[in-house]
């Protein structure tokens, strides 16, 4: 496995090696009965030799299952607590870091809009697999998971239905595409790039989970660097910063929905780590 990961970062630059092992493993014996290989080797045969697997195999190895304002609590204390934060801003960025299929873009949008913030906010969403990316920007889901998507908007607090924001034709929901007008679609890796703007929310939920402590580390690095002081980081319902290097760049703000602030003054690392 080790071997697979390493030629998939030297020939291609995806870089899972920080990924949690047991997860990966997972996944790669997914990607292996689902492509027809035996063998770990035979994966990275088809992988360094034949162009059509690569798309696959990030497939494989990226998590793409969420749902629009999935923990509606963690929307809730967004739309109560950081939203008039935020509101001081003559303009606002967002960074939606492992965008997946775009469900918490959209939710973003959608509550940045009922907040009448839309208007002055750029939402960055990033993602490592061209695919993921390609169905966030089409903006398209199942009909048959709206309703969970509505019982979740009402329950974070939503001021309007749903409803008003996609259309339905053909078993599916299409939603509007304004919503995706101020949004930057692109690829950025947690593993292996740099922090790319200063932002005012660091929304990424659900990801660091799939990270082992050195890459989790890496990204909160990441998200503290991006955010200008007083920003907001939200993670997901079972993550947290209490055992990284770097959790003295924040203090707890919804605890409990697992959102962050970054320190308003600069944390020295010298002094935040002495003894």
């Amino acid at each position: 496995m080790a071997l697979l990961l390493e030629a998939l970062h030297r020939r291609y630059h995806y870089d899972f090696r920080g990924y949690s092992a047991n997860s990966v493993r997972r996944r790669l014996r997914h990607a292996q009965e689902k492509l027809g290989c035996p063998t770990l080797s035979s994966l990275q045969d088809r992988l360094l030799h034949d162009p059509t697997v690569l798309p696959q195999l990030i497939g494989f190895l990226t998590i793409q299952v969420s749902e629009m304002f999935r923990d509606p609590g963690y929307y809730r204390a967004l739309r109560e607590h950081v939203v008039p934060h935020l509101r001081t801003y003559p303009s606002l960025k967002v960074w939606v870091a492992g965008c997946a299929n775009g469900e918490e873009l959209y939710s973003l949008a959608i509550l940045f809009r009922e907040e009448e913030l839309e208007r002055r906010t750029i939402f960055y969403a990033t993602d490592i697999s061209p695919a993921a990316r390609q169905r966030a920007e089409a903006g398209i889901y199942e009909l048959d998971r709206i309703a969970q998507f509505t019982e979740n908007h009402r329950a974070s607090g939503g001021r309007s239905s749903l409803s008003e924001y996609y259309t339905a034709a053909y078993g599916a929901a299409v939603f509007d595409k304004s919503l995706r007008a101020r949004t930057v679609f692109s690829e950025h890796s947690l593993a292996s790039d740099e922090v790319f703007s200063e932002v005012h929310l660091v929304s990424c939920r659900n990801v660091l989970i799939y990270f082992d402590r050195h890459l989790q580390d890496r990204a909160i690095r990441l998200f503290g660097e991006s955010l200008v002081h007083g920003g907001f980081l939200g993670l997901g319902s079972t993550e947290t910063l209490r055992f990284s290097a770097h959790a003295d760049n924040f203090v707890p703000f919804a605890d409990a929905e697992r959102i962050y602030r970054r320190s308003l003054a600069p944390v020295r690392e010298d002094v935040a780590h002495a003894g």
